[in-house]
């Protein structure tokens, strides 16, 4: 049985699965359950000076819906921890000896000064934990107030604290990152600069989740108003692997531990981020969704993945899925595919007809001998994909690769076998040999 088991910056935990800094880390109680339920570790909700701070009396959260009724994503305008500074540390001083083998990071975030750093770091080491993450990332309420996202959006800022934290502490640092920043790469650059043992991305991206037409107000409001807040949950995973991967490949960062966030609620997920670079995953919004216990769906998922494939640890599948991701100027604009229809398992829908003719190439039949027939027509498809992403039939619509001589309908030309990019590319008037 393959070993799923967690070794993070020294920092072990039966499994990669950690509860992501939020709401379900914000007490003994809920930090408990996680555990009895098998969760491997928990980031505790974020930390700050006292008096704590003071969060609204109504509504946090709100959601977006499927069609199905299934939440895609989740929006919250709820801040660190509203509990006194004391009250928390007592709480993971006595989690953390009842459950020793699980890790526990706590999240901090205090004003961007030395002392106020300084100050709180021996509070935290003496709970007994694991290891600290820097909340450089809530975009709502404390960014107001010079902190959270207003740190993360300046490398400067994020080198200058992390150096702070690595000076006053043992604890591993990890630097929490925000997403509402042009380039992902310069806060991660700046974060191991500073000395951080790893960053953990990515934290909430600002929004407003909709608007109610009949009182003309966003929602979710307090007292008529409301805020822009983070969102999180199943639609943030496409921004989140791109940062973790662009991270991953970064020459400046390459090598650098990644504790994964955003969106993952299932072990595909989970193995998805760990094939990126990541060493660890964090959750929250499927936990808030569906409770504690799908963590158990997600080991034995990952373990029953990781023994079909021959992986024996986590490590032998981190990152390798790393070296695919290029930048566009990189691919081979000699590969050519075409779409395949299986006939035997197409409904006749015509789905893919539709939106190839309105939108596309218009390169589906959708006749044939007088009856209703899709095909794909390889003098006009370009290969693009669409068709195999909106059939509903799995794996009904696939593609196709051309072989190197073999005739492009579309082009009248055989395929090339030899790799070339844009670079090199006669259209590019910058190109390498012009």
């Amino acid at each position: 049985m393959a070993d799923i088991s967690s070794n993070f910056l020294g920092i072990k935990s039966p499994n990669p699965f950690w509860l992501a800094s939020a709401p379900p880390t914000d007490k003994e109680i809920n930090v408990t359950r996680a555990f009895e339920a098998g969760w491997g570790g928990v980031v505790w909700k974020t930390l700050g000076e006292d008096p704590p701070v003071v969060n609204v009396s109504g509504p946090r959260y709100t959601t977006l819906m499927s069609q199905d009724r299934r939440v895609i994503g989740l929006n919250n305008i709820e801040l660190i921890t509203d509990r006194p500074l004391r009250t928390n540390l007592e709480e993971i001083k006595r989690v953390k000896r009842a459950w020793p083998d699980r890790a526990m990071i706590v999240s901090l975030m205090v004003p961007c000064n030395e002392e106020s750093w300084k100050n709180i770091l021996p509070l935290v080491e003496d709970t007994g934990a694991d290891g600290i993450e820097l909340n450089f990332g809530c975009p709502h309420g404390m960014s107001e107030r010079g902190m959270g996202s207003a740190v993360g959006q300046v490398p400067e800022y994020i080198q200058m604290v992390t150096a702070w934290c690595k000076q006053y502490t043992r604890l591993p640092v990890i630097v929490k990152l925000t997403p509402n920043i042009t380039d992902v790469r310069m806060p991660a650059r700046a974060a191991k600069a500073g000395g951080a043992d790893a960053v953990s991305l990515i934290n909430t991206i600002n929004s407003i989740i909709g608007v109610d037409l009949d009182r003309m107000i966003m929602n979710p409001s307090t007292d008529g108003w409301g805020s822009h807040g983070g969102y999180c949950g199943p639609a943030v995973k496409p921004i989140a692997q791109n940062m973790v991967a662009e991270i991953a490949r970064d020459a400046a960062t390459a090598g650098l531990p990644i504790s994964g966030i955003g969106g993952i609620t299932t072990w595909r997920d989970a193995a998805e981020f760990i094939a990126l670079g990541c060493g660890t995953v964090q959750v929250c919004t499927a936990a808030m969704v569906y409770g504690f216990k799908i963590v158990q769906d997600m080991c034995s998922g990952l373990s029953n993945f990781m023994d079909e494939k021959g992986y024996k640890n986590i490590a032998e599948m981190r990152g390798l899925a790393v070296p695919t991701v290029k930048n566009w100027n990189q691919l081979n604009l000699n590969h050519t595919e075409k779409a395949v229809i299986n006939q035997d398992s197409c409904i006749q829908c015509g789905r893919c007809h539709v939106v190839c003719e309105d939108t596309s190439h218009q390169a589906i039949f959708a006749v044939k001998d007088g009856k209703r027939h899709f095909e794909i027509n390889e003098a006009e498809c370009v290969g693009c994909n669409l068709c195999v992403s909106i059939c509903p039939v799995p794996d009904t619509i696939t593609m196709r690769k051309l072989a190197p001589g073999e005739i492009d309908l579309r082009t009248g030309q055989p395929v090339k076998g030899e790799y070339a990019n844009w670079t090199t590319h006669p259209n590019n008037p910058m190109r390498a040999n012009a």
